[in-house]
């Protein structure tokens, strides 16, 4: 069962992968997406960390992860205004798969920390997502990209 929960989790990381590397890399991004999309990570990394630091049986647990994840699969969306204009159609279509993988995988976490018995899912990947943040402040910061949009 397990397993099964993490498969959304993996199809998330391939689709970022290609995002970030594939498609970000190849048009650049201007200065709103710089700070845009460590922000969106900051909103996921925020609901892993609620999983890493509450027990799912403290009271009004759940709820608060629920409002967590709804803020945060709104929040990823501030951006599809600029990526309408700048994004080619198989950008706007992965996109597209990452805001359904979106609410997946929160939910797939979720089940996992209700379930018990595996905390450190929910620890490596609050981790890897700190990680991506680090990566996307650090290598889309205007220090290393002065000369982009």
């Amino acid at each position: 069962m397990t397993l099964l929960l993490l498969l959304p989790l993996f199809l998330q990381a391939l689709a970022m992968f290609f995002d970030e590397f594939v498609f970000h890399r190849a048009r650049g991004l201007p200065r709103w997406e710089r700070l845009g999309h460590p922000l969106d990570t900051l909103t996921v990394a925020v609901c892993y960390g609620w999983l890493v630091s509450t027990p799912p049986t403290r009271a009004h647990a759940v709820a608060v992860y629920v409002v967590l994840c709804a803020f945060s699969c709104l929040f990823i969306t501030k951006d599809e205004f600029v990526h309408a204009r700048l994004c080619k159609p198989a950008e706007a279509w992965l996109h597209a798969v990452l805001f359904v993988l979106h609410p997946a995988v929160f939910l797939a976490l979720g089940i996992i920390w209700m379930r018990g018995g595996n905390e450190w899912i929910p620890k490596a990947v609050l981790g890897a997502t700190l990680a991506m943040m680090m990566y996307q402040l650090i290598y889309w910061s205007p220090r290393w990209h002065w000369g982009d949009k």
